[in-house]
């Protein structure tokens, strides 16, 4: 396909020199681009093309990058970076070097905030809001502020936060509402015309009382589908709708691929509007791609593949099963064992391997949408009863259930089960996504039990561990992508809480691995081997709490003592030295390090690429541990 009008766009300023017709056309090219892009990429596909038609009105009528244009969650915002300048370097898309594939502030004036998680938007455009009436950015100046928020991200509590304070400080912000899981499609285009009419003839004013009485002057069959949308956002309160209780003008059900109406629509409020507005625009993911639109998750994320049949090509096969099929395995095992384990995820649950628990048990699976605040407490509340929940949410979502992890399930010490999936760097999601934190957080939570997968063996294990502990609260821990190809069991065992386990006895030196690093430690072990350096190594399982034993042995017993995390500064390394210090062990001369994630967050690249980085790699452990006993690495075999 020629795309002659995307390519004379080097801004979205040359997209307001277009007249109407012109801009349908760049929409038709636009979703073109965003195909070709992605085949050679990969990375998220469906959501974006949902927006095409909405991301080119947008930045038609309002004058962005002066009014703030703030895409939730952001992934679907790979058409917004083709028409603000990013079109050149779309082939390095979540790529080590190459641009985000979500929203970045130091990326472009285009991001002016950015977002990897869910229900962000409204809050940050009601700061953005305030930030306009207080003088901010002097000699900038700051416009309009534009939230654009999914369907699946408006029912989280931190949506209606961000909109209950706009509604009352009753200044000019804009919230759209991109929904793209409704069923109405048959009536939305004569609704459409309905509605492109009635906005672009009324005053602002009436647009409120017309938008409540609009279905009412449709024909019968078109009724129900405008009453159904409009019931999607609205629930009843005495004395109005909760949106409008919340001070916010209604305006919709609007076709978000009728480019007459979007435009007629937002330039009405645009010019009008004097308070908060919602406005309720119907989509469709993964519009306009016939591979996506016929998918389940109608495109959502895809490898590389053919822009012409969507045939995602083929990657070698796996040399192992992936460690969350691997855990959903394990806790579906226990769950036919045990009729009181239930499962729950927030949105997730695909990614979680909640899935093949749901299949088995769909009694006994609960997805909260995008909500871990509540899923925490939700668990919180069914441990409390009596059953035996296993909550899987990936370390970064976690995040943001901390205060009820901490207030809601430790201080009542309540037996959650926290399936933390995603930990350590993930790859091409970037920082956003990385589960660099939940070690430190978690394992500073009196009463907390904190394990960590060696391998998919060990997560079997744990697993069975958790659903063990009764009296207390746990979590354990294991990365994306497949496992190492060990040997599987056909039932994990129940480990003894707080005792690791030692993988060889060596001399001089000990290295103590929490986690999937053991992989890496074995590398540097047996370089070190080739310098006359025989490390013990041991595998520490627990974070939480520390085999006292066994560390304080090792510590006595050799010259240095090195731990390795996949966890920020804070975490597992941290609490060893803590050890050490109150049992004096420093006192005799041990040379201790700990090796962690560094302290910055790591950009987007191969996760292989991404440790490289972080210094936590087979050659990086060489080097602490050479360094550690004294050891030039540059004829360090000569040098013993």
């Amino acid at each position: 396909m020629q795309t002659p009008l995307l390519d004379k766009i080097t801004t979205p300023a040359d997209l307001r020199k277009l007249g109407d017709a012109e801009l349908r056309q760049l929409a038709d090219e636009l979703r073109f681009e965003t195909i070709e892009a992605v085949s050679k990429t990969g990375g998220h596909l469906g959501a974006g093309l949902g927006v095409v038609e909405l991301t080119v009105a947008l930045h038609a009528v309002f004058d962005t990058p002066r009014d703030k244009l703030i895409w939730d969650v952001s992934h679907q915002c790979y058409p917004h970076k083709i028409l603000t300048g990013r079109r050149s370097r779309m082939d390095t898309l979540r790529m080590g070097g190459g641009i985000s594939g979500f929203t970045k502030r130091s990326e472009s004036e285009y991001d002016p905030f950015g977002a990897g998680h869910s229900a962000t938007s409204i809050s940050a455009a009601t700061g953005f809001v305030a930030a306009r009436a207080l003088g901010g950015q002097p000699g900038h100046g700051l416009g309009d502020a534009i939230a654009v928020i999914g369907d699946g991200s408006i029912p989280a509590g931190m949506a209606f936060e961000g909109m209950n304070h706009a509604g009352d400080m009753k200044k000019r912000l804009f919230v759209v509402l991109n929904d793209n899981d409704m069923s109405i499609a048959p009536p939305v285009g004569a609704l459409s015309g309905y509605l492109s009419k009635l906005y672009a003839e009324a005053p602002f004013q009436e647009l409120k009382s017309a938008a409540k009485g609009f279905a009412s002057l449709l024909p019968p069959p078109l009724q129900d589908g405008a009453r159904r949308a409009k019931e999607m956002v609205k629930s009843m309160t005495v004395g109005g709708t909760l949106f409008e209780e919340l001070g916010f003008s209604y305006v919709g059900p609007i076709d978000g691929h009728d480019m007459e109406q979007l435009l007629s629509v937002l330039r009405t409020v645009q010019a009008r509007a004097d308070g908060p507005v919602l406005i309720h625009v119907i989509t469709k993911k993964g519009k306009g791609f016939a591979a996506a639109e016929g998918s389940a998750d109608r495109g959502h994320a895809r490898g590389k593949f053919d822009p012409e049949t969507g045939v995602v090509h083929k990657s070698p096969p796996p040399n192992a099963p992936s460690y969350t099929s691997v855990f959903s395995k394990a806790l579906v095992a226990q769950a036919e064992a045990d009729p009181m384990v239930v499962g729950i995820t927030a949105a997730m649950p695909d990614g979680t391997g909640m899935d093949v628990f749901a299949s088995h048990f769909p009694k006994r699976m609960f997805d909260v949408g995008m909500a871990e605040q509540h899923g925490v407490t939700f668990s919180a509340g069914l441990a409390a009863g009596g059953m035996k929940p296993f909550c899987a949410i990936y370390s970064t979502f976690l995040q943001r259930g901390y205060d009820q992890v901490a207030h809601d399930v430790a201080i009542q010490s309540l037996p959650v089960r926290f399936a933390i999936d995603r930990a350590g760097l993930v790859g091409a999601d970037g920082p956003t996504h990385a589960g660099s934190f939940d070690i430190a957080f978690l394992s500073n939570l009196p009463n907390f039990v904190v394990m960590a997968a060696a391998d998919e063996a060990e997560l079997m294990h744990m697993v069975a561990t958790a659903a063990s502990i009764n009296d207390r609260p746990s979590a354990f821990r294991f990365p994306r992508g497949e496992g190492t190809g060990v040997e599987l069991p056909e039932r994990g065992e129940v480990l003894e809480i707080g005792k690791g386990r030692m993988i060889r006895h060596g001399a001089r030196v000990a290295i103590v691995s929490l986690g999937t690093r053991l992989a890496e430690v074995q590398k540097a072990a047996e370089n070190l081997a080739a310098k006359g350096i025989i490390p013990s190594i041991m595998d520490a399982r627990f974070a939480k709490p520390l085999d006292r034993e066994m560390l304080l042995e090792l510590a006595h017993s050799h010259e240095a003592l090195i731990t390795i995390e996949e966890g920020a500064v804070g975490g597992f390394g941290s609490h060893v030295a803590q050890l050490f210090s109150e049992e004096g062990v420093f006192d005799s001369g041990l040379k201790f390090r700990s090796m962690t994630l560094p302290d910055r967050f790591i950009a987007q690249d191969t996760p292989a690429a991404m440790y490289k980085t972080a210094g936590l790699d087979a050659a990086a452990i060489e080097g602490k541990v050479l360094e550690a006993l004294g050891v030039a690495r540059i004829g360090a075999a000569a040098s013993l």
